[in-house]
């Protein structure tokens, strides 16, 4: 099995998260105490005891969810996991992607924090509260949902947003032109069209301030070649180069989340096993509707980490 190891994005985090893990691995506790150092707040008290709706803001999630995920991959790494030898890639949902660069060595726990509360602020002050939206249209395939988005902007921003899979696809802009998206969804075909219960149209043209207060941010931060290929989100394509990992963090703020092209690239280059670390298991459920033949594994918890090994050691041709 070729196995590539992706990371989850904002919507995936919950009270709790990652708390069995720091409490059974020493090392997955470091990670929790690094990002409160970075951030020079407790931010694993508001993880682990917090209120959701103080969790789910996004200067917290996140943060918050490259923590709980870095958790989860410290403790494989404790019972013998080793990212360059066991990945063939690494890859992330939106925010995951800062994940899956400290998971490849390209960035430090440390920045990462930092980067994403940066990004978190940037992305929520970009626009102002209530002028941007964005909506799920799930059973139209992304050329569809495209169309739709194009039919609903009259002179707004609308834009496909995220391709997830094969039968949803997130639109976002100014909130007018995305709910005059969901009734043409409907119109065309969907088979729900509904608002997400999100602070800010991410991943659209709206986003460009924040882009540019990335920008600034990550000219800071070193940035090194990660230890195995990322398939970045904005080109479904491998990179390999700390340069181009920069340029397309910047890009990825406004850019779409081209998750399901990113599935179908490390399909066809030999991936059959996805697991997913972290919090949550929205990314294997979208990789079953993108490829059933890929076997997946969600890997948050104790009890994960352990199978997870188990399955490393039943196949030793594989490690």
């Amino acid at each position: 099995m070729t196995r590539a190891f992706v990371f989850p994005g904002q919507g995936a985090q919950s009270i709790g998260m990652g708390r069995d893990l720091a409490l059974a691995y020493p090392a997955a506790m470091q990670v929790f105490e690094a990002v409160d150092d970075a951030l020079g707040e407790a931010l694993s008290t508001t993880i682990w005891q917090g209120d959701a709706d103080e969790l789910t803001l996004t200067r917290n999630a996140q943060p918050a969810l490259m923590a709980a995920s870095l958790a989860a991959l410290r403790a494989l790494e404790a019972e013998g996991l080793d990212v360059a030898r066991d990945a063939a890639f690494v890859a992330g949902h939106s925010l995951g992607e800062y994940s899956a660069l400290v998971a490849a060595g390209a960035l430090a726990l440390g920045d990462a924090a930092r980067l994403l509360r940066t990004r978190g602020e940037a992305m929520q002050s970009a626009v102002p509260v209530g002028e941007g939206a964005m909506a799920a249209l799930l059973g139209l395939d992304f050329e569809a949902a495209q169309a739709v988005a194009e039919a609903a902007a009259e002179g707004q921003v609308c834009e496909a947003a995220n391709d997830n899979d094969p039968g949803q696809v997130v639109v976002s802009g100014h909130k007018d032109a995305v709910e005059r998206a969901t009734r043409i969804a409907k119109e065309r075909g969907a088979k729900r069209a509904m608002l997400l219960p999100v602070s800010a149209p991410f991943h659209c043209r709206l986003m460009a301030p924040a882009a540019d207060r990335m920008a600034e941010a990550l000219a800071e931060v070193a940035i090194a070649d990660p230890a195995v290929p990322l398939i970045a989100n904005v080109t479904a394509a491998p990179v390999r180069t700390a340069d181009d990992i920069r340029r397309l963090l910047v890009a990825q703020v406004t850019g779409s989340v081209r998750w399901r092209e990113s599935v179908e690239r490390m399909a066809r280059d030999g991936v059959t096993g996805i697991w997913e670390i972290g919090a949550g298991k929205a990314l294997s459920g979208m990789v079953r509707r993108i490829d059933k033949t890929l076997d997946t594994r969600a890997v948050g918890t104790p009890e994960q980490v352990a199978e997870a090994i188990q399955s490393l050691q039943e196949r030793p041709e594989d490690v």
